[in-house]
C-alpha cells in the first residue's frame, strides 16, 4: 500500500532547503502532522464559536473525507467552498486535499451570477455551502449540464443534506490520497480587478513552500505564536496567515466570520490578544482613522504586524508604529505565487518599500522588450519560484501570457533602488503614456495623499479630445470636509510644485470612496466611467 510521506526542511542551508518525497499530501503536513509530533492537544483554530485542537480538527478532516468519498467524490473532482472564516471551512478545504479532490475556496460575498460564471467554469462535482446560500447554489446547480450536488453545513438545515449531521456517522480515520506533490491542491479564483475572474491552480507542494520561505525564514511562526488574520481564507494572502503559517508551524490561528469592519477588528484583538495580525492597507488606515488610541488590550502580545493586497502607503505605516509601537512590514504577492515574495522583514523595514526579496524567490524586472533594467529605472517585476500555479482553468492564452517558462509575470512595475529595496510603481497596464513619457499613477497619487484633506485618491489616464491621454484624479476627502474649485486648484498646484510639469492631473473628481475589490484593490476600470464633464 502506497503511503503519503513529510517533507523535510534542512535549516543549515539558505534559503532553506526543502525536500519533497514522491508521494506527498499537503492534508498530512499541515494537520495530521501535528497530532503526531505530539501536539494534539495544541489549540489549532478559534472561531467565533469556540476553540479546536489539532486532535480534533485531525478527526474532523478524516470525518468529512470519508463523507465526500461516500457522496462520490474523487481523485481530480472540483469541490467548491462557499463558506465564511471557520472550522466549517478549514474542515472542508483539508479535507478535499486529502482525499485527493481540488479545493476550490469562493467569496461568500458574490452575486447570484458571478456565482453562475464560477460553477460553470470549475465544472465543480460540489459545491459545500451554508443555509444563506443554499437555495441560490441549488437553481444554479439545476441549470448546469454536468452533475454538480449542493451540500450543506449547518445541523439542521430542511434546504439540503447536511454535512455536520453525515460527519456524526462517519469514521475517524482516513488514509490519504496518495497524491504527487506536482498534483493539482486547490484553485484560487483571482479578484477580477480588471475582468473575468481566472482559476489559479496550485499544487500539493505550493503550501509547504510559502510556509518555510515567508513563515519560517521572514515572520519565523513559532508554536507559541497566535495569528489573526483579517483577510478572509478564499483569498491567498488570507490562506497563508490563517491556515499555512500557524499550522505548519502548529500555532494557533484566530479566525472570523464578520466582515473586518475597524469595530470588530479591534474588539477581536482585544480578546484573543495574537502575537502576529495580518491585514490589508486600507484596514490599517480604517483602524487609525476609526481609533485615536488603540486599546491597549489590542496591542498586548503584538509582536509584529503584516500588510499585503497593495501597497502601503509609507504615512500610514509610520502612523501606525508610531501609534501602536508594533512594527509593520509591507511585502508583495500574488495569487499566482500563492503568498509573498517581496517583503520587508523585522529589524529591516523601509517604509513606502516592499521591501526585499525573500530567500527562495527569484526577481527580475524588464522593459517591454524583456531586456533587465538596471537599478533606478521602472521595469514590470517577473519572478520565480517553487511555490508558482501550474497556470489558470480553462484559460490557455492567459496562461501563457502571464506563465513563461519558469517566470511568472506579476503585472506590476516597479523600482528597485541601490540598497536593493523595491518600490511600487503601479500596474504596467495601469502605467499612463503623458507625452511620449511614461507616467507611474502611484507616483502622483503618494503626493495628493500628502494635502491633510485627502483620505483617498486614485489616478487614471483619460484622453483629451485630441485624443492625448493624462491624468485624472479620483479624489476621496476627509470626513466634514467641504469639497470645492479651490482644493481642487490647491491639489492640482501641490502636484504641479512636486512632480514634473506633465504629471499633474488635469482633471480632479471628488468621489465618496473608490471603487475597490473586496481584497481592497482599486478596480481603476470603472473609474473610466465616471470621468468628469
Amino acid at each position: 500500500m502506497i503511503t503519503c510521506d513529510y517533507a523535510s526542511v534542512d535549516d543549515t542551508q539558505w534559503p532553506l532547503s526543502i525536500g519533497l518525497p514522491s508521494t506527498y499530501n499537503a492534508a498530512l503536513e499541515f494537520v495530521d502532522h501535528n497530532v503526531k509530533r505530539g501536539w494534539g492537544e495544541r489549540v489549532a483554530l478559534i472561531d467565533d464559536r469556540g476553540l479546536y485542537s489539532y486532535q480534533a480538527l485531525s478527526q474532523r478532516v478524516n470525518r468529512c473525507g470519508n463523507v465526500l468519498r461516500d457522496i462520490g467524490i474523487g481523485a481530480g473532482d472540483r469541490i467548491l467552498i462557499c463558506l465564511p472564516d471557520g472550522i466549517e471551512f478549514v474542515t472542508v478545504f483539508w479535507a478535499a486535499v486529502k482525499i485527493g479532490a481540488v479545493a476550490v475556496p469562493l467569496n461568500t460575498r458574490l452575486t447570484e451570477e458571478d456565482y453562475r460564471a464560477l460553477v460553470s467554469d470549475s465544472g465543480a462535482r460540489l459545491v459545500v455551502t451554508d443555509t444563506h446560500l443554499a437555495v441560490p447554489f441549488q437553481h444554479l446547480a439545476k441549470s448546469v449540464s454536468f452533475v454538480c450536488e449542493v451540500i450543506v453545513v449547518d445541523e439542521r438545515s430542511a434546504l439540503s443534506t447536511s454535512l455536520s449531521g453525515r460527519m456524526a456517522e462517519a469514521s475517524n480515520e482516513l488514509r490519504a490520497w496518495p497524491t504527487d506533490p506536482e498534483d493539482i491542491a486547490f484553485w484560487l479564483y483571482t479578484s477580477g480587478s480588471t475582468g473575468r475572474p481566472k482559476g489559479v491552480m496550485h499544487r500539493h507542494q505550493a503550501l509547504i513552500h510559502t510556509a518555510v520561505l515567508f513563515g519560517q525564514s521572514v515572520l519565523r511562526v513559532s508554536p507559541e505564536d497566535v495569528t489573526f488574520s483579517a483577510a478572509k481564507m478564499h483569498f491567498a494572502y488570507g490562506l497563508g496567515n490563517a491556515m499555512t503559517f500557524p499550522f505548519y508551524a502548529g500555532a494557533t490561528s484566530i479566525v472570523t466570520s464578520h466582515r473586518p469592519t475597524a469595530e470588530h477588528i479591534v474588539a477581536c484583538l482585544c480578546e484573543h490578544q495574537p502575537t502576529l495580525f495580518f491585514a490589508v492597507p486600507t484596514l490599517y488606515a480604517q483602524l487609525l482613522t476609526t481609533f485615536e488610541k488603540i486599546p491597549k488590550a489590542a496591542l498586548g502580545r503584538l509582536r509584529l504586524c503584516v500588510s499585503a493586497g497593495e501597497a502601503l502607503p509609507a504615512d500610514v505605516a509610520r502612523r501606525w508604529v508610531d501609534r501602536c509601537g508594533v512594527d509593520i512590514i509591507d511585502g508583495l504577492g500574488t495569487t499566482e505565487m500563492l503568498q509573498t515574495f517581496l517583503s520587508n522583514r523585522p529589524g529591516e523595514i523601509r517604509f513606502g518599500t516592499s521591501g526585499k526579496p525573500v530567500p527562495g524567490y527569484t526577481l527580475r524586472l524588464v522593459d517591454r522588450t524583456g531586456a533587465k533594467v538596471s537599478p533606478g529605472n521602472v521595469g514590470a517585476l517577473e519572478v520565480k519560484g517553487m511555490s508558482a500555479a501550474v497556470g489558470y482553468w480553462n484559460q490557455p492564452t492567459k496562461t501563457q501570457e502571464t506563465f513563461v517558462g519558469e517566470w511568472v509575470r506579476t503585472g506590476d512595475q516597479y523600482v528597485e533602488d541601490d540598497e536593493g529595496f523595491y518600490h511600487y510603481r503601479g500596474r504596467r497596464d495601469d502605467m499612463l503614456k503623458v507625452g511620449g513619457i511614461w507616467v507611474s499613477p502611484t507616483e502622483v497619487e503618494s503626493v495628493l495623499l500628502r494635502h491633510p484633506l485627502v483620505a483617498d485618491v486614485a489616478v487614471v489616464g483619460r484622453r483629451t479630445k485630441e485624443g492625448l491621454e493624462k491624468p485624472c484624479a479620483f479624489v476621496v476627502v476627509k470626513d466634514d470636509v467641504q469639497v470645492s474649485t479651490k482644493l481642487k486648484d490647491d491639489l492640482k498646484a501641490l502636484t504641479r510644485s512636486q512632480l514634473a510639469i506633465y504629471k499633474y492631473p488635469r482633471w480632479i473628481k471628488f468621489i465618496d470612496q473608490l471603487p475597490r475589490t473586496s481584497t481592497g484593490k482599486i478596480q481603476r476600470y470603472r473609474l473610466h466611467d465616471m470621468f468628469p464633464e
